[in-house]
């Protein structure tokens, strides 16, 4: 698929057993890497896998990487920018979407950068009741403490002002 700037995707979240868990019905790319995309996004319809739907509060811009095992959402608030970084797969896309598996973990992180993590439970629970092999969760330990380094030195997409930065662009490109 020939994905540009400017361009609508939908994007998908699946869980290991490879059923369904959410989906972004709209996001416009903003930034496109041979590592990474970057979408963007407000007010957009979020599906959730027993179809209730809400719709989101604040504008995002949202990194996804072929290579990396996390995805980084930066959420634009008035009180300044949060972030809630998923523990997931590379994302892959096809002619529907941009698809990703994720795995439990998550991180919040807010705007001096302090963080916390998330759903250690469900995330310990989805290890055996899905049966995680041992190789995946080596390599999601590994990406936590990466991400974790990313947040302590401000790297990434959380350098100061990118975040507001891409979401200028965004309104550029869809006013």
């Amino acid at each position: 698929m020939n994905i540009k700037i400017g361009d609508p995707l939908v994007v998908q979240s699946y869980k290991h057993d490879e059923t369904l868990h959410r989906i972004w019905a709209k996001a416009t790319v903003i930034d496109l890497t041979d590592d990474h995309i970057v979408l963007a996004n407000r007010r957009t319809k979020v599906i959730e896998a027993n179809g209730r739907f809400w719709y989101t509060k604040e504008p995002s811009v949202t990194w996804f990487f072929k290579n990396t095992w996390f995805n980084i959402i930066g959420i634009v608030r008035k009180d300044g920018i949060y972030f809630y970084c998923n523990i997931a797969s590379p994302y892959v896309i096809d002619h529907e979407a941009l698809k990703y598996i994720d795995y439990d973990l998550d991180i919040k992180v807010f705007p001096n950068l302090s963080y916390q993590v998330l759903d250690r439970k469900e995330y310990s629970r989805h290890q055996d009741t899905m049966d995680y092999p041992e190789a995946l969760m080596r390599i999601l330990d590994l990406e936590v403490k990466r991400l974790k380094s990313w947040i302590e030195e401000a790297k990434g997409p959380f350098t100061p002002g990118l975040v507001p930065q891409l979401y200028d662009r965004y309104k550029l490109i869809r006013p």
